[in-house]
């Protein structure tokens, strides 16, 4: 720390209590000087041959009167004892804590060239010109005492300079900073013994780029904006740069921040805090992590603050929610609500990436420039699929939540069903997982949150999760094994369903080809959940069905099946589909569940009518050909 020492002769200022200054001298004081609560019994002659305030002072009380009352002094006591200090000669230490305050002072006593040469004030700015405002650390405890000296300071441009120097030394090439720094230890091999040895000799320290970010989180916000500010005004610090400096400020100043809490009963203070931040993040994109303005709308929904900064957050996140993990999207619902979680708030951030994705698509193809390039397109797709995968993982974690209505949990899911991604496992596994938490749901909601997926993009590992689970309706869990059948048909060559009895190939996707949300006469019976008996009946069949596929696979890379096996094979497929659902149909006969008004709108009233028999006849002949 820079200091300078002004004076030679012994300091003689005494105390007698906490209020009383007096010099120790064999000459009697001749004036009292009234600051505050302190009284300063002192020598009218070096402090008139110093100051004009004081030569005013005296000049306009009565003849009979030596006491003066100085309540506005800048600095207080302290400051003008420095400053008496120096017109008696004696020894003063100035430095970066004291050194505004005797300068702000001297303005107001007024202690100029003009009234005497080598006054206080010109030695002052001296001072600071020459060391003060050239020393890093220096320049920053100087700013930090200008916040009890206002107005003072900013009138005399003590603030301006301070922050012209603090912004001009982060400015510069990392390379050339000389000076000493705080900076995060864990980061400097060189300082922990970890860096190695350059043939026997320790290499130089490299100062990092961001070796001025943990010194300028001493500061409080009010000058904190304001040093970043004019950094930015400079515009030689990279946005990189700046957003690290905010994430390590918000990491220090905002307790509990790093765990997406606020830990403080200050809520004003902090939320000034918070709304600063996000007022000072950089314009460029991905300047920040979205992990960190995640964090940072956590707390700012905490903190309540304006919409404006939380609508600026949301806009600024969803620009970059590709980037996001699922554990960034767990944002605590406040105490008022039933819900774990705020699905408002991940609602509208996808909204908003939604929004966002489509005006970006409508501008490339207004401009023509860009229309042969498909990068652009590209790229947006593959957004579109992290964030399409991200809302299948955080669905799956708030499905857990009791409390969690259906209605948010399919507006969630509907908001990115139009972003094409090859499988619906993720999907899947979050129904299944609200299913599983919400045994209570009636099958109107059952069959709406099922109809959120699309079974033909299933694996295989999911399809046979599928057609043991007990939680999903009859008709999806036939829906999974159609499409296991036509893949494994696909696989060997013959995609053919004819062999499905029309009423079965109703209950498909469109009949055969058309929209999963068809519906027949037996729509109560296909949307019941399966029973114990009917899962065991798919399971079995359907590991036949796959064992068959396999064998297909291996018969085709070995090109020895013919046209005839090709036939035979897809033949065998219709059985086997044909048996498992006269199983599941017997089954269901057994049960009652099945009235005799159950018909399908696709088959012909004679099929319709002996649809349940031919279903027992075939299972039996079937047996007797096994």
């Amino acid at each position: 720390m820079k200091f300078m020492k002004l004076g030679s002769k012994p300091d003689s200022f005494q105390a007698n209590g906490d209020n009383i200054r007096y010099v120790a001298t064999e000459l009697a004081t001749d004036m009292v000087i009234n600051i505050g609560d302190v009284k300063f019994y002192l020598h009218k002659f070096p402090l008139l041959s110093k100051s004009e305030h004081l030569q005013k002072l005296v000049a306009s009380t009565s003849d009979d009167g030596d006491e003066i009352l100085i309540q506005e002094i800048p600095g207080g006591p302290a400051a003008f004892e420095i400053c008496a200090k120096f017109c008696y000669g004696m020894t003063v230490t100035l430095n970066a804590y004291n050194v505004v305050a005797a300068r702000c002072a001297a303005e107001y006593l007024e202690m100029y060239e003009s009234v005497e040469k080598g006054n206080l004030v010109c030695k002052i700015d001296i001072f600071l010109n020459s060391s003060i405002f050239r020393s890093w650390k220096d320049s920053i405890i100087v700013l930090q005492t200008t916040k009890s000296l206002l107005p003072w300071a900013e009138e005399l441009k003590l603030v301006s300079h301070c922050l012209d120097s603090i912004a001009s030394k982060a400015c510069m090439d990392a390379t050339k900073v000389e000076w000493s720094y705080t900076y995060d230890r864990k980061k400097l091999p060189s300082e922990n013994g970890k860096d190695p040895l350059w043939n026997g000799v320790r290499r130089p320290q490299v100062v990092p780029k961001d070796w001025w970010v943990e010194d300028l989180c001493e500061l409080q916000i009010d000058l904190y904006k304001r040093v970043i500010t004019t950094i930015k005004t400079k515009g030689r610090v990279s946005s990189d740069l700046i957003g690290e400096a905010l994430i390590a400020y918000a990491l220090r100043r905002l307790p509990g921040f790093s765990k997406g809490i606020v830990q403080s009963s200050d809520i004003t203070k902090y939320r000034s805090l918070a709304e600063t931040i996000v007022g000072l993040l950089p314009t460029e994109k991905g300047s920040v992590p979205c992990g960190f303005m995640l964090r940072l709308l956590r707390a700012v929904i905490l903190l309540e603050c304006e919409e404006t900064e939380r609508n600026e957050l949301m806009r600024r996140i969803s620009q970059q929610l590709d980037e996001v993990t699922v554990a960034d999207l767990l944002i605590q619902s406040s105490t008022r609500e039933t819900t774990m979680y705020n699905v408002d708030i991940v609602q509208g951030l996808v909204e908003k990436f939604v929004a966002h994705e489509q005006n970006a698509k409508n501008a490339l193809l207004v401009d023509s420039d860009f229309q042969d390039n498909r990068s652009p397109k590209f790229a947006s797709d593959a957004s579109k699929v992290l964030v399409a995968k991200l809302v299948e993982g955080y669905l799956a974690e708030i499905a857990q939540d009791p409390n969690l209505p259906l209605s948010k949990f399919v507006d969630l899911a509907n908001t990115v069903s139009s972003f094409g991604r090859a499988s619906h496992d993720g999907l899947y596994r979050a129904i299944d997982m609200y299913l599983k938490e919400h045994p209570g749901i009636s099958k109107s909601e059952r069959k709406r949150i099922c109809r959120l997926m699309d079974c033909r993009k299933l694996s295989a590992d999911a399809c046979m999760h599928a057609v043991q689970n007990e939680r999903l309706p009859l008709r999806v869990v036939v829906q999974v094994l159609f499409f296991e059948q036509i893949r494994q048909a696909t696989l060997a060559g013959d995609n053919s369903t004819e062999e499905l009895p029309g009423s079965i190939r109703a209950l498909l996707p469109g009949g055969s080809h058309g929209s999963s949300r068809s519906t027949t006469n037996t729509e109560e019976d296909w949307d019941a959940v399966p029973t114990a008996e009917d899962v065991k009946a798919l399971k079995g069949e359907l590991a036949a069905l796959r064992l068959g596929g396999s064998g297909s696979d291996r018969n085709l890379n070995d090109g020895a099946k013919n046209d005839a096996e090709k036939v035979a094979a897809g033949k065998l497929k219709g059985l086997v589909m044909s048996r498992i659902f006269s199983k599941l149909w017997s089954n269901k006969e057994r049960n009652g569940e099945i009235s005799s008004s159950d018909t399908s709108g696709s088959a012909t009233a004679e099929e319709t009518k002996s649809t349940t028999s031919r279903s027992r006849r075939h299972s039996v002949s079937l047996s007797e050909h096994t």
